[in-house]
């Protein structure tokens, strides 16, 4: 065989061998939990995205919801310290601190157990993919809570199995040191309409709406979220001017406070610190997330 044919010859399996690693796409990256306390799944890579500064705020910062988050923080301590806790789904009105909660409380935990806890944000369209990691995760030393915001499902979007059988772990059983964590605006995560449509074409219409409402079953806790009163909107506020020092009279505080909730159309966590963070604009002070 000639050197021409040779180099030809090797030209030509590099080509192939390039053309096969395309087609398999990226290898599976190295995952490191002790990188971070945060991470965002992404599941083309099946790698965990470390996340350096999480936005979040402390704690004692989320008012008027006091019953449901020492329910959270309680759950959260108990999976912390190696003992059995609750999958969790806290459902209910807009803007009132969810996810903010989730955040804040794995914060809080970890800070004062020391404890391996990691968080792990699984993207609303990624829930199919929550058995691959799901297998990832069972084998790590670290205690984990998977965690998905504004989780919902709409038509024909057949995603809720994979988080049922997550939720479940299917033979295996769900790995010991994993939680999910979920927030959305319905209660059982799929649109009435959407149920009433499986009662009316199903051969066995009860069987049809208890498939689809034992999902939220898969959660041990419900945690419901209502719309906040005037007192409980004017004390988020006078503990986030408190926290950053922002400088006004309380009655103009109530004042401005209130009139900015009317032009927004109600009262919520998220609509006082809009209004917070006009306030610190307008008074030229900086605002940081703890």
């Amino acid at each position: 065989m000639s050197d021409a044919t040779l180099q030809l010859l090797l030209m030509e399996t590099r080509r192939l061998a390039d053309a096969m690693e395309r087609l398999a796409g990226p290898a599976p990256a190295a995952n490191d939990l002790s990188s971070a306390d945060c991470f965002v799944w992404s599941p083309a890579r099946q790698y965990l995205q470390p996340v350096p500064k999480p936005n979040r705020i402390a704690l004692k910062l989320i008012q008027g919801v006091d019953h449901v988050r020492d329910i959270l923080h309680e759950n959260t301590l108990r999976f912390a310290e190696g003992f059995p806790a609750n999958n969790v789904l806290l459902w209910g009105a807009r803007g009132m601190g969810k996810s903010s909660l989730v955040k804040s409380v794995h914060a809080d935990v970890k800070a004062s157990t020391g404890a391996a806890l990691k968080l792990v944000e699984v993207h609303r369209e990624d829930i199919s993919s929550l058995p691959a990691l799901m297998d990832i995760l069972k084998s790590m030393p670290e205690r984990i809570i998977l965690f998905c915001d504004d989780l919902s499902f709409d038509h024909d979007d057949t995603a809720y199995k994979s988080l049922k059988a997550a939720l479940d772990g299917g033979i295996e059983g769900r790995p010991d040191n994993v939680l999910f964590y979920a927030t959305s605006n319905r209660r059982h995560l799929l649109p009435r309409h959407m149920m009433e449509n499986e009662q009316s074409t199903a051969i066995n219409p009860s069987e049809a709406v208890e498939e689809k409402v034992s999902l939220s079953d898969r959660f041990g806790l419900w945690l419901g979220f209502h719309k906040c009163s005037q007192d409980d909107y004017l004390a988020m506020i006078d503990g986030y001017a408190a926290h950053y020092a922002l400088d006004l009279p309380v009655e103009k505080l109530h004042h401005e406070a209130l009139e900015w909730a009317t032009t927004r159309g109600g009262r919520s966590g998220r609509v006082a610190w809009q209004y917070i963070q006009d306030l610190a604009g307008r008074q030229r002070k900086p605002i940081s997330h703890d």
